[in-house]
């Protein structure tokens, strides 16, 4: 599964636009029609809420509220797309998938949808530095870094 060069253009423009926080959401369709959903980064809400539990602000963390994650995937469900990627950014670091991103990927270890693949943005000075795409190996239970998102 490969992301179409503008989904990527346009998950660049999402990085930048909420930088320095962190941004994310997800992609549906299939390799002829991909479509990018910019969703809420409400980790900064979290955190006001209860800086015990969230420690982190949205610089450094983010969570895609889940009732906003069910309807767009049962929104492409009905559609017969695919859910093909879930995104999110780094600002100020590497792109890289952390412990936090295989938590927040995972239950009971497994991932969600095993298929879609994972894309973090590297932004740093206010500039995309990176991008990097993992998938699940089912067989190591780990995701690993894919050569190529497109």
């Amino acid at each position: 599964m490969k992301l179409n060069k503008d989904i990527i253009e346009e998950i660049y423009e999402h990085a930048l636009k909420e930088y320095p926080d962190e941004c994310c959401g997800m992609v549906t369709g299939d390799s002829n029609s991909q479509d990018v959903h910019l969703c809420k980064n409400i980790q900064n809400m979290l955190h006001a809420e209860d800086h015990v539990r969230f420690p982190r602000d949205a610089r450094t963390a983010y969570v895609i509220e889940r009732e906003e994650a069910d309807k767009i995937i049962s929104s492409a469900t009905k559609q017969g797309k695919e859910i093909m990627a879930f995104y999110h950014s780094h600002t100020e670091h590497e792109a890289y998938f952390s412990e936090e991103d295989f938590a927040a990927q995972t239950v009971f270890g497994e991932p969600e949808f095993p298929y879609a693949l994972h894309v973090v943005v590297s932004v740093r000075n206010g500039k995309v530095h990176d991008l990097k795409c993992f998938r699940w190996d089912r067989y190591k239970k780990i995701f690993t870094v894919m050569e190529s998102c497109g």
